[in-house]
């Protein structure tokens, strides 16, 4: 690949970097904010501008690997009606909001390709914008649901746990990162979490009808 096309690319990497963690955190604060707490409101994390929840390190990893994060929402489940399953509902909306929009990337790179656009450099970009979108998104909300703390998934399964158990993972949430930024670095997430995103995006094909 020549000098400018890889430049497209970072810049095209980049741009669905901030578009998918702003979305996925956006997601956060607002299903906190119809479940009663207006904390994230308060704070202007019902927001898609980028700069109100970016993480320079999980940005950076989102860029590197394909997995990643942004600043954690703020949540105060002492305004939720019932604080466990709200607490999951909360950490499910930013993988199922990556999931919606890696569908959505799927879908019109199959309409584009129905209607048979002209070959020139901009229909290129596109294409290539949307195919990065779509795999990036996944690739997001695939590592938010690893049952590892501090990420999503650690508020959606960890609670099904005993309860002693639980607490017990928990006391050590503030080494996940460490943990996790590791994991990437020696590419012992890779075979699970390809297998998982291969798996979700064979199903977006095939509910579309065409690959990317």
């Amino acid at each position: 690949m020549n000098i400018l096309g890889s430049f497209t690319s970072l810049i095209i990497r980049v741009v669905v970097v901030l578009l998918a963690i702003s979305v996925h955190e956006a997601s956060h604060g607002f299903m906190a904010y119809k479940l009663g707490d207006y904390t994230a409101k308060s704070m202007g994390r019902i927001s898609i501008n980028p700069f109100k929840h970016l993480d320079p390190i999980g940005a950076l990893c989102m860029l590197i690997f394909g997995f990643g994060w942004a600043q954690p929402v703020m949540v105060n489940p002492y305004y939720f009606k019932k604080p466990k399953r709200d607490m999951a509902l909360v950490s499910l909306a930013g993988p199922v909001s990556n999931f919606i929009m890696a569908f959505l990337g799927v879908a019109l790179f199959k309409l584009f390709a129905y209607i048979n656009l002209p070959a020139n450099f901009f229909v290129d970009l596109l294409f290539r914008f949307l195919r990065s979108f779509a795999l990036l998104n996944i690739g997001l909300g695939v590592f938010n649901l690893l049952p590892i703390p501090p990420l999503d998934g650690s508020k959606i399964f960890l609670p099904l746990l005993p309860e002693r158990l639980y607490y017990d993972i928990m006391r050590y949430e503030r080494f996940g990162w460490l943990i996790l930024i590791v994991a990437l670095g020696l590419g012992v997430l890779d075979p699970i979490m390809g297998k998982m995103q291969m798996a979700i995006l064979n199903l977006f094909i095939f509910i579309v009808g065409g690959g990317i």
